[in-house]
């Protein structure tokens, strides 16, 4: 067995008087998309030339450029690294910009001593940038204060930056849906700016056709006030929130819509009069499911459920679970991995959601919740991390790959789905599901992209419903 540490890597300067006129050294970089986020992200310079391709295209350089600072990072990473190296004073630089540099471009940062200074012990730099092509892009000159000690310090490894771009995932989720034929969806009771922006935004994605079902008079405040256009949205009038919601739950039943969208009423008044409705019930316990777009984690998370069920039993974890695995499939997971968790990984009677966890995985062996590969009780480390698993033994297809966190109680899903949002950096959007039609639940706190986000859940939720039944239809037929 090979024992022996990694070699060090070493970084020696070149002191002043080391220093000729006419001595020159060179870095190479080739520039990445990454790169280009990641000043973004250091500097907070987020024009769109360097990050919004639709928009780049429409400018005079036809496509995405880097930040000029980028090039004069370069030029100050070679001073600081290579030549002269660690121990220079960067006293000041003048720069000229030449050509865009695009993603792709090789650059070569090429710094050489055009002047010494022996009574100030400063030098002068030349510096050049060019790309693959020979032509310059940045020009300039520096001052510098090099080192007067010879110095050899070990190689230090940049910190790793993770880049997470929820506008990104955003749009690769809505691209899941822009394919699809727009569906009919009722909007209940959309009476502030949110409900009614996020329906209107849906719409103007091409993902439905919105039916405003409320008091007309204050949803149309409300988008005065709010500069929304309505213009030819189909608004029914009712006269509180109730009525709305039963209104909204019988066009359901009578399949007149396919969505239901919460506006701004409380969640139980919306699922009571779903519940009302014997056509929109299905035989399964109502559930909530939150999908999250994780910075830390490779694939979308489900969570569920963190909205609803408050002490679920055994029989309606189960339902629970089965309606997470059906839409985990619907979005493209031909067998979730469900991590039913706990505070432990092991049995224990003394914890009750260990006992649940250890049954639901039997019952899935007997096929009594399919589709899914179910592991439990795991904790919350285990279950999303391969070292926590690999570290505590855990010899399991579920366990720090998992697709789908089956919490044990609302207030520890609802905690988990919360601190994933506001400390992890998560983006999320959530969907209602076990009725006839989807449920797209909002929270008053949701921006306009979970919003829109949740809709998408709805209406690939939506169509795979049409599916079914057409395919019911022909059986039967």
């Amino acid at each position: 067995m090979n024992t022996q540490a990694p070699a060090i890597e070493w970084m020696e300067n070149v002191t002043y008087d080391e220093l000729q006129v006419g001595h020159s050294a060179r870095l190479l970089r080739t520039v990445t998309l990454e790169d280009i986020q990641a000043f973004a992200a250091v500097s907070g310079d987020i024009n769109p030339a360097h990050l919004n391709a639709e928009y780049a295209d429409a400018t005079m350089f036809h496509g995405v450029i880097a930040h000029g600072m980028l090039g004069a990072a370069l030029i100050s990473a070679l001073f600081g690294t290579r030549f002269p190296g660690p121990g220079t004073i960067y006293l000041g630089q003048e720069l000229k910009f030449t050509k865009p540099v695009r993603i792709g471009d090789t650059l070569t940062v090429l710094a050489t001593v055009a002047e010494k200074d022996d009574e100030k012990k400063r030098v002068k730099m030349d510096c050049l940038v060019t790309n693959q092509k020979g032509e310059v892009v940045l020009k300039g000159e520096a001052k510098l204060m090099p080192p007067s000690q010879k110095v050899k310090v070990p190689k230090i490894d940049a910190p790793q930056i993770q880049l997470f771009d929820p506008e990104a995932r955003f749009k690769d989720l809505l691209s899941r849906a822009q394919s699809l034929e727009a569906v009919r969806c009722a909007v209940v009771h959309p009476c502030d700016e949110g409900s009614l922006s996020g329906a209107m935004d849906s719409a103007r994605h091409g993902l439905i056709h919105p039916v405003l079902i409320g008091p007309e008079g204050r949803i149309r405040k409300v988008a005065l006030d709010a500069g929304i256009s309505l213009e030819g949205t189909e608004i029914i009038s009712v006269e509180h929130s109730h009525a709305a919601a039963e209104l909204a739950a019988g066009m359901a039943a009578r399949q007149e819509v396919e969505i239901l969208m919460k506006g701004s009423l409380h969640t139980d008044e919306l699922l009571k009069a779903v519940l009302a409705q014997p056509a929109l019930r299905t035989g399964r316990r109502l559930s909530h499911v939150f999908r999250f777009d994780v910075p830390l984690y490779a694939k979308p998370l489900l969570i569920t459920d963190a909205a609803i069920n408050i002490r679920p039993t055994l029989q309606e974890k189960a339902d629970i679970i089965q309606n997470a695995i059906d839409f985990a499939r619907v979005m493209g997971t031909e067998t979730p991995k469900v991590a039913i968790l706990s505070a432990v990984e092991t049995v224990t009677p003394s914890i009750p959601s260990t006992l649940d966890a250890a049954a639901l995985c039997k019952m899935a062996d007997r096929g009594q919740i399919q589709g899914g590969q179910l592991d439990g009780p795991l904790a919350f480390d285990n279950a999303i991390s391969m070292e926590a698993a690999r570290i505590k033994g855990i010899a399991s297809g579920v366990a720090g790959q998992a697709d789908i966190l089956a919490v044990p109680d609302l207030e520890s899903g609802n905690m988990v789905a919360k601190q994933l949002e506001y400390f992890a950096g998560a983006s999320g959007s959530g969907l209602v599901l076990g009725a006839r039609v989807p449920i797209a639940l909002t929270s008053r706190a949701d921006g306009p992209r979970a919003r829109v986000a949740s809709c998408v859940l709805a209406v690939l939720s939506a169509h795979d419903q049409r599916q079914r039944k057409a395919a019911n239809a022909w059986k039967q037929g």
